[in-house]
């Protein structure tokens, strides 16, 4: 018998850095819907696992669903959960530069009830899966998805937590910090120069007055996108991958999940 969410010390080495066989991990693509607007996500478990298990829903970055979302969703799924990687901008839009991307993403910085829409239909499906434990749901994002999920948690989603990668912290409602369920944890670069001082205290602000669970770290000579191996390594452009700190955050994840999930027993098949 094996429960992920116990088994810490021998997880934290798995993931994108170390990743194990992919004989087991089954990657579907999904078609749902938001309103009239077709997405098209991706699905992810392994089928070493029995019965019902904790489910990931996963926010892609502003690049939109890649290969890089779905290595995520496979690594969360040998971790023993089941994973949705959403797909926020819809069925073919896809950027192919960051210019494209920047106009893409804005859109729906700037229309936050749209955006809490996208990410409440993809939680919806995740809920549909028959493998999902639907007691035990949480969320986590990457740069634009990091601030997707906090808008998932803002609107009062019934989820046990949110896991925000370098994400955008601004506040634009803070009153809605008092709809937040779910525990939060913020994984952020600390030198991070597109993540302005007064954002952050703002938000952090919203979450104390909100009476909110939260944690946030700051991993030290890390820009943003600090888990992204295609941010290059050029800190100077403010974006780069930092490889300390990408290991540290998804082992910082794993234990938060150890925390949410604990009174889940996900087991593997003989």
């Amino acid at each position: 018998m094996k429960q992920p969410s116990l088994l810490l010390p021998l997880l934290l080495c798995l993931s994108f850095f170390n990743p194990l066989s992919s004989a087991e991990i089954r990657t579907e693509t999904v078609e749902y819907r938001e309103g009239s607007t077709v997405l098209q996500g991706l699905q992810s478990r392994d089928d070493s696992f029995a019965g019902k298990r904790p489910g990931i829903l996963i926010i892609h970055d502003w690049m939109g669903v890649t290969d890089q979302t779905r290595a995520v969703a496979e690594d969360i799924a040998r971790l023993g959960y089941v994973a949705f990687a959403a797909d926020i901008y819809g069925k073919g839009v896809r950027p192919t530069d960051m210019n494209a991307a920047a106009t893409e993403s804005g859109k729906y910085k700037a229309d936050r009830p749209l955006l809490r829409q996208r990410a409440t239909a993809a939680l919806q499906e995740l809920r549909r899966n028959t493998n999902v434990d639907t007691s035990n749901l949480a969320a986590i994002g990457f740069c634009f998805g990091g601030t997707t999920v906090l808008e998932l948690a803002r609107s009062g989603a019934e989820v046990r937590g949110v896991v925000s990668f370098h994400g955008g912290l601004d506040s634009p409602t803070p009153a809605d910090g008092k709809n937040i369920k779910a525990k939060v944890l913020v994984l952020h670069g600390a030198d991070d120069p597109f993540v302005k001082p007064p954002d952050i205290a703002a938000f952090q602000d919203e979450l104390r007055n909100g009476g909110v669970d939260w944690q946030m770290f700051y991993y030290g000579d890390a820009v943003h996108s600090f888990t992204q191996k295609k941010a290059g390594t050029d800190k100077s452009k403010g974006a780069a991958y930092h490889e300390p700190s990408a290991r540290r955050s998804w082992n910082a994840m794993q234990v938060f999940f150890g925390e949410i999930f604990q009174s889940s027993s996900t087991q593997k098949r003989h």
